[in-house]
């Protein structure tokens, strides 16, 4: 089993920016593939990056190309999403996921076997 632990949430002004965290534990050899995923108040979860865990290879969601970040520190066991020029648009709760197969790619939640509680970013306009 994997375990996946989100922080840095909170409150930030439009512009601004934020850097979330997700702590893996558990068996952590045993997934190739940590996303970040987001839902809003009244939408759908949606993807918003991916990173294979091994070649740290990237994937984004087109509408935070260029804004946000998504690496990893595998020494740590810990991924993050480092997120600038924060919009009012872009408070929401903040998922962190892992899957084992290590293929980028999934945007739809489904696809991860693991996943975290959370953790909520509101941006203030």
């Amino acid at each position: 089993q994997v375990q996946l632990v989100e922080s840095g949430g909170g409150l930030v002004q439009a512009g601004g920016s934020l850097r979330l965290s997700c702590a893996v534990s558990g068996r952590t050899y045993s997934f190739g593939v940590m996303a970040w995923f987001r839902q809003a108040p009244g939408k759908e979860r949606e993807f918003v990056a991916a990173i294979n865990w091994v070649n740290g290879n990237t994937y984004y969601a087109d509408s935070v190309k260029g804004r946000f970040t998504i690496s990893r520190e595998i020494a740590k066991n810990t991924g993050y999403l480092q997120m600038s020029s924060l919009q009012f648009e872009n408070t929401a709760v903040y998922y962190c996921a892992a899957r084992k197969v290590p293929v980028l790619g999934p945007a739809d939640i489904s696809a991860y076997e693991y996943r975290g509680q959370g953790t909520q970013v509101t941006v203030s306009s």
